[in-house]
């Protein structure tokens, strides 16, 4: 089974790559659907070099087969021959994301790289590219299953996905995150309960979720948990929003809520640091980059980890800062998620592995309220067919009422993006709650430009 991974040169890469090694193991009657082969591609070169640097060094000290690694520039030679395609992509790099924060933070409102204005700015960057990405694959591997990471996944899902019914193929776009499954399970060992034992009932958008039950044999835990307060406030949402709100709600969100309920605090807090979240790993990457030897693999994985482990340790690091300041778990701190969610969901595809996992697909009617073709991010059956959404039944009205606006704000996005509109733009832009004014919509367009 060959996994081509799009942005192959990206930070997290290595990441990907210790799953894979870790799934390499087990039974032999899987050795049929085991990753055999892993190729990178990636615009850069020296950024390849690097990441495989480090993937040589996990190599090295992994006992028993791990698959055959190729590194290429070249996107077509990337996907032919695809069984799975990884895109991890960031169009514009982190100097992208840093002009995503700073032209709305000068204007006064979020900056940051998936919510609000900045969200909006960089889907306009990158939709086009992701299309195009999404041709290319239609063209040269139409029977692969393709994994989007890349930011703002649910917008890049479904951009994704159009691509392929338009030519009258199975949409197998499947979006992941690892912000659902990062809650769920913090949340079941709040309770004492094994998280992998537990049953989640989780809907929303991508970066806009909330935990509505979490069962154990059949018996919702998450009242017991939202009704005791040092249990609450033992993980990163509970310190984020607090027990009270917590309750009020009667839910767990996703932590980028955080940025909707209490955005002055969050706003504030991102003005006042020297440097906005996309600064600081501008920095920070561009050292490893630069430090990292591809001629000596134990030096580059020493610099990675050394590097991985800062940015895990400063994760939403505003956000905790506005929340009264506090530091993150140390099970929190092994980084990814997102991979092993991938190493799952293509386990139960390749495998007829029956799993159930928190997925960006189309909701195809799971979601009420919802149509058919937009994208959530809810609880899915896997199989060897692919990703079936769960119904979640109603919806509370403001935790629907916010998607609705989020999903008018995707698609208007992607429009602009596939068409060029200035006025799709625009309407993305001011449509977002977390931006107060059309005016300061138009400003912050003009400033991108590209409209």
């Amino acid at each position: 089974m060959r996994l081509t991974v799009l942005g192959g040169g990206g930070f997290r890469v290595p990441l990907v790559h210790r799953a894979l090694l870790d799934d390499a193991g087990g039974s032999p009657a899987h050795d049929g659907v085991r990753c055999t082969e892993l190729v990178l591609y990636d615009t850069d070169r020296a950024r390849l070099d690097a990441i495989g640097a480090v993937l040589a060094h996990q190599r090295e000290h992994h006992t028993g087969p791990a698959p055959a690694l190729r590194a290429t520039t070249d996107l077509d030679e990337a996907l032919r021959g695809a069984d799975f395609v990884f895109s991890a992509i960031r169009v514009g790099g982190l100097a992208g994301r840093v002009r995503d924060e700073r032209i709305p933070l000068a204007e006064g409102v979020l900056g940051q790289e998936t919510v609000g204005a900045g969200g909006v700015l960089y889907g306009l960057r990158t939709v086009p590219v992701a299309v195009r990405i999404a041709e290319r694959i239609a063209a040269l591997a139409p029977d692969a299953w393709v994994i989007d990471f890349t930011n703002p996944a649910g917008m890049v899902t479904e951009a994704m996905g159009r691509v392929f019914r338009e030519r009258g193929l199975p949409d197998r776009v499947i979006g992941i995150c690892d912000s659902p499954v990062g809650l769920c399970r913090r949340a079941a060992r709040a309770l004492g309960v094994d998280p992998d034992r537990a049953g989640y009932d989780y809907v929303g958008l991508n970066h806009l979720g909330w935990l509505r039950r979490l069962t154990v044999d059949g018996v919702d835990r998450l009242p017991e948990l939202l009704a005791d307060t040092a249990a609450l406030e033992s993980f990163e949402e509970g310190r984020l929003f607090g027990a009270d709100w917590l309750r009020t709600l009667g839910a767990l969100p996703n932590e980028y809520l955080h940025y909707y309920y209490f955005n002055r605090e969050a706003l504030a807090s991102v003005r006042s640091a020297a440097a906005t979240r996309g600064e600081f790993l501008l920095d920070q990457q561009s050292r490893f980059y630069e430090r990292a030897r591809p001629d000596d693999p134990a030096q580059a994985h020493r610099e990675w980890e050394r590097t991985r482990r800062e940015r895990e340790e400063t994760y939403m690091a505003e956000s905790r800062e506005a929340s009264g300041g506090w530091e993150r778990d140390g099970c929190d701190l092994e980084g990814g998620g997102y991979d092993r969610v991938a190493l799952a969901l293509m386990r139960a595809i390749a495998r007829g592995e029956r799993t159930t996992l928190i997925l960006n697909v189309p909701g195809r009617g799971a979601v009420p309220g919802m149509d058919g073709d937009a994208v959530v991010e809810v609880p899915c059956l896997v199989d060897a067919a692919g990703a079936h959404p769960l119904a979640t039944g109603p919806v509370a009205p403001d935790q629907l009422g916010l998607m609705l606006t989020l999903k008018a704000v995707e698609r208007s996005t992607i429009e602009a993006a596939r068409d060029g509109s200035r006025r799709a733009a625009l309407r993305a832009l001011a449509l977002h709650p977390l931006v107060d004014s059309v005016r300061v919509a138009e400003r912050i367009l003009d400033a991108a430009g590209g409209f």
